[in-house]
């Protein structure tokens, strides 16, 4: 049990403890009996809502999924849409992630390594153009796009008091399709610079600096 193993509490001792989506507080350990534990708790108010930028993230090989779903929620998006792109590859979308819901404990991992009880909507196996339709109505959306991004992310100005919609491709980059869908769609195609970066990397970037635009917590 990671309260006894890990943490090494023993009675009299607290804890960081939160509920899923409710109030975060400290909790003591009160006893440890033959097969249970004995636990009290102390809550405080709930989190602030999530930071209003919502993910769509072309489907790419699980691992990297993980990555992006555990640190995506460390950094408190709002939602992740995993898409199946063109240039993707399709076995990704039958892996064990997805096929018997792993994705589950590695968003529960990022909330807790923020110390944050709010978890992200999450959704797959979408086609791009219904992971545009999961954004609201009123979002800035922006792209990432090594080849065709006109300017640097940095120089985007997302209104302050709005949601942002920022989309990355597969690990191979985006269709001349999906381009197309996403200039029709009202996206802007931005980059990070001439560096090539893995994806969850580009991830974490651009959440960064979209959240300092945004000024949120």
């Amino acid at each position: 049990m990671h309260l006894l193993t890990v943490l090494r509490r023993q009675p009299g001792d607290t804890f960081d403890a939160g509920l899923i989506d409710g109030p975060r507080g400290r909790g003591t350990l009160t006893a440890i009996n033959a097969d249970s534990l004995t636990l009290h708790f102390t809550w405080a108010e709930a989190p602030p809502p999530l930071c209003p930028i919502y993910l769509l993230v072309g489907l790419p090989r699980p691992q990297t999924a993980r990555d992006i779903l555990r640190d995506a929620t460390s950094l408190g998006v709002a939602a992740l849409h995993f898409f199946r792109s063109e240039k993707g590859e399709a076995s990704y979308a039958r892996s064990h992630l997805w096929i018997h819901a792993e994705w589950k404990e590695c968003v529960r991992h990022g909330a807790a390594q923020a110390f944050c009880t709010r978890l992200p909507e999450v959704s797959h196996g979408l086609s791009l153009p219904e992971a545009i339709g999961r954004l609201p109505a009123e979002a800035f959306r922006i792209a990432l796009d090594n080849y065709e991004g006109a300017d640097h992310l940095r120089r985007s100005r997302p209104a302050p008091t709005k949601p942002v919609g920022l989309a990355l491709g597969s690990e191979r980059g985006w269709s001349a399709r999906e381009r197309d869908c996403l200039r029709e769609t009202g996206f802007a195609l931005a980059h990070l610079g001439p560096r090539v970066l893995r994806t969850e990397t580009a991830c974490v970037a651009a959440v960064t600096l979209l959240k300092a635009k945004l000024d949120s917590p």
